[in-house]
């Protein structure tokens, strides 16, 4: 857990260095400069930067929390991106200007001690400012990338303290710190910081939709290794890398660290230092007045920055509380209408949180993932009720809040609530699809054993034409996404990633009679093959029986079967010389129909709207992929007519973005 306060350890103790150099280099200045004069105008221009500082981070954190569950993530996604652009320019910056720096606030001071008292506490708190703001907006997006709050923000205030003592030792004693290394060393884990960050960021505008490649997923580690492990906790708070990320978050995390730290270690001309001027003091007027006005201006403008953040309409966010103990037990009730809610969870684990309405436990809204000491913000549309929360926290507990009433005049339309999916509930579904399974398993046996025999008796027209329905009947079974593991490989696996492709030993089964069979391969070579994929499904026939399915993984089906289609079939990825793709697509529209057909009940029961329609997109690509037959064959896609392709393509996104839904409301939420 306290891993995670490390990056802003390191922030804080960088920026407080630099802040604290800043103040060191202003103060010798106005001693060297004007020995009489008072520090009093630097030292409030100083802690109007750092009101200005704290303000700004306090406006981040609450104007966030009104906003909706995207536009958060928007928030979120866009300020991790500005600051992982201001660090970057910091780091150069740093590393370029260090030596310049002296000479140049020197140079300030002197002109503004020629001016008075207000500019040289302007001074102060523009040169500190910047660095302030700066450190705000970098410590608040690491906070975000954490989900915790506490923990990095004593990490920051540690780091400054640090800092700031350094500092302290460096004026008095007048202690010699080699700055360089310091700098060098710490841009280092910067730049690994903030390409952490940017990995945060642009996973949130993920989340909102505004950057694709949400279900990219690179790894998911969470089903490996528990994400609460004390070394897990230590490498995700010191690089910000999360237990899962999407392609687009890893590619951009590692090219953004190698180029950022090869363009830091390149050779760069040093900036020649700036000189100082001398001037004669003039004593500040009415210091109280520079005083209030330091305190009170920042204040009015983050005031005005919260009031005019865009709100849920909701009001403040309620807070309700989870405990090792407990769920929920401040929970009292609402008023109707658009709400928020910030979950926050206090045990030692990570769980689920639901909202559900306390007649029939449906769920209006949940929260998933909430880690251990983390919070999170839900906005929901609440009508006149009973409602009460449940936590599932892994190994501790599952249970209700005591229900709460929510009272008053709700909005006009309110999304209906879906009623809790147990593992029993998918217990008939599942024994239906086993039972489909099997006989599609067993036809493509039969229909493989044609392909043999021809192959037997020298009979390669035979065996191409046995071949398509052997596949189509393998494409019912519904065996997307590797499905059936080793044996589902041997059966139907593609050339794609072994180390000799297509004349791989590895590369068998129907894929690897397809390539035969259209590029010219004598039966004789192609018997063994043939007679190999017979045993292989003769062995899974046997085996089905014995596995036990996730109820889980039902409801994914649905939704997964076309989408593999898509990425296999519609891109010609899967395609061996056959040009077979758009007949494959229609079979995997039977086993998505045959798996609707299982789950038929509990949708109905949820969205009865929904299945009609889906009848229709689902007849909508029949018609479309029927289309591309001429006279009773199936036409390869590189000779379809585009207009025809665009309207495969056009139905498959319409059907898909409605199976899409079918997974989510049919997500197991109860014990």
């Amino acid at each position: 857990m306290w891993a995670e306060g490390v990056p802003n350890l390191v922030i804080g103790l960088r920026e407080g260095l630099e802040i604290g150099l800043v103040v060191s280099i202003l103060l010798a200045a106005l001693r060297k400069t004007a020995p009489g004069t008072s520090a009093s105008p630097l030292w409030t221009g100083v802690l109007a930067a750092a009101v200005l500082s704290l303000g700004f981070g306090a406006a981040l954190t609450f104007s966030r929390a009104e906003l909706t569950a995207q536009a958060q993530s928007v928030f979120a996604g866009v300020l991790s991106l500005v600051a992982v652009v201001l660090v970057t320019v910091m780091v150069f910056w740093m590393r370029r200007a260090a030596r310049a720096l002296s000479g140049e606030l020197r140079a300030k001071v002197g002109a503004a001690v020629m001016v008075g008292g207000g500019a040289l506490a302007l001074t102060a708190f523009l040169a500190v400012a910047r660095e302030g703001l700066e450190t705000a907006l970098f410590v608040w997006t690491t906070v975000q990338a954490s989900g915790r709050t506490w923990v990095p923000l004593i990490g920051a205030a540690v780091g400054l303290a640090v800092a700031f003592g350094l500092c302290v030792v460096l004026y008095r004693t007048s202690v010699k710190l080699d700055l360089g290394k310091f700098f060098t060393r710490s841009a280092v884990v910067l730049v690994i910081i903030a390409a952490g960050v940017l990995s945060y960021g642009v996973g949130e505008l993920q989340s909102a939709g505004l950057v694709p490649g949400h279900t990219w997923v690179a790894f998911d580690l969470s089903r490996v290794v528990s994400t609460d492990a004390w070394w897990v906790s230590i490498i995700t708070g010191i690089t910000n890398l999360a237990p899962v990320m999407t392609w687009t978050q890893v590619i951009l995390y590692v090219a953004f660290a190698v180029t950022v730290l090869v363009l830091y270690f390149r050779p760069q001309a040093v900036a020649a230092p700036a000189g100082a001027k001398t001037a004669s003091p003039r004593p500040m007027r009415r210091p109280w007045l520079y005083l209030a006005a330091a305190v009170i201006l920042p204040l009015a403008a983050v005031a005005g920055f919260v009031l005019a953040a865009p709100s849920t309409g909701g009001g403040q966010a309620a807070a309700v509380t989870v405990s090792a103990g407990g769920c929920a037990d401040d929970w009292a009730g609402a008023s109707a209408g658009r709400r928020t809610f910030t979950v926050v969870n206090e045990s030692s684990h990570g769980g689920e949180i639901y909202l559900v309405r306390a007649a029939d436990a449906s769920v209006v809204g949940e929260i998933e993932g909430l880690g251990p000491g983390t919070r999170r913000s839900i906005s929901v549309d609440l009508a006149p009720g009973s409602y009460a929360w449940r936590c599932v926290v892994p190994g501790q507990l599952d249970q209700r809040s005591p229900a709460g009433q929510v009272t008053g005049t709700g909005p006009a339309a309110v999304a209906a609530p879906v009623l809790p999916i147990a593992p029993s509930d998918l217990a008939g579904p599942l024994r239906a699809n086993a039972a489909y399974v099997l006989a599609a398993v067993r036809t493509t046996g039969v229909e493989a054993q044609h392909v043999r025999d021809a192959l037997q008796h020298g009979d390669l027209p035979g065996a191409r034409a046995a071949w398509l329905p052997a596949q189509l009947a393998w494409e019912r079974t519904g065996a997307a996404y590797g499905a059936f593991d080793d044996l589902g490989v041997a059966i139907a696996g593609l050339p794609q990633g072994l180390p000799h492709g297509v004349a791989d030993p590895g590369f068998t089964g129907l894929r690897r009679l397809e390539y035969g069979l259209w590029h010219g391969e004598s039966a004789t070579t192609l018997v063994p093959v043939a007679a190999k994929l017979v045993d292989d499904l003769q062995a899974l026939t046997v085996k089905l029986p014995t596995l036990e399915a996730d109820p889980a993984d039902l409801p994914r089906r649905a939704h997964e079967i076309l989408e593999d289609a898509v990425r296999r079939h519609l891109t010609g990825l899967s395609d061996q010389g056959s040009g077979s793709g758009y007949a494959e697509t229609l079979a995997d529209v039977d086993a998505t129909t045959a798996v609707l057909d299982q789950l038929r009940g509990l949708i109905t029961a949820r969205r009865p709207e929904l299945l009609p329609v889906l009848a229709r997109q689902t007849q909508a690509l029949r018609d479309a992929l029927n289309a591309i037959q001429a006279g009773g064959a199936w036409r390869a896609p590189s000779a379809v007519p585009l207009a025809q392709r665009q309207h495969v393509d056009a139905a498959t996104g319409a059907i898909l973005e409605s199976l899409a839904t079918v997974p989510t409301l049919l997500e197991i939420r109860a014990g």
